[in-house]
């Protein structure tokens, strides 16, 4: 079980600060956030213990590195039970190429946002999964990627309710 820690104002501060800046030094991220390098390391140690974090990334340009194809999946499925579900997230989570996936509400039951090296390649996975009766697929729409008008640069945190906040209005 991971050990539970206080957000408190400087955890928030690096969390947001690391969250957009992954690759900041400890001594660059301690004077953003005022704290001692000592300070600051131990409390970053805490939350990626603590599974605040959960990986970090770097943001690559794919335009200047490869060719590749992205689109967004919708995925709707014949039947929306637990374990149909389970089954499907399972075999989803084989496919590199499928790289986010999210059950929502509404027409579909999950969409996901791939990218892949060729339209080729995605054609042949969308059979494949269609063609799986294990994964009880009833249909997939595929809306490829013409340009992207924002990326994702991280969550907007400086607008949402921090947990430790929602516990404090609630005593």
């Amino acid at each position: 079980m991971k050990k539970s820690i206080k957000i408190d104002s400087y955890n928030k501060k690096i969390l947001a600060t690391l969250h957009l800046q992954a690759d900041l030094t400890n001594n660059e991220l301690a004077e953003i956030v005022n704290l001692s390098p000592s300070a600051c390391f131990q409390r970053v140690k805490a939350l990626k213990e603590a599974g605040y974090f959960r990986t970090f990334h770097a943001d690559v340009n794919l335009e200047q590195i490869c060719e590749h194809v992205m689109a967004y999946l919708e995925f709707t499925l014949e039947r929306n039970t637990a374990q149909v579900c389970r089954d499907f997230a399972a075999a989803i989570e084989g496919i590199p190429e499928i790289m986010d996936c999210m059950q929502v509400s509404g027409d579909v039951d999950f969409m996901s946002l791939c990218c892949f090296s060729s339209v080729k390649k995605l054609n042949d996975t969308c059979d494949a999964l269609s063609d799986n009766p294990a994964l009880h697929i009833k249909h997939i729409r595929t809306r490829l990627v013409l340009q992207r008008a924002k990326w994702f640069l991280g969550y907007p945190l400086e607008h949402l309710k921090w947990l430790d906040d929602v516990q404090q209005d609630e005593s």
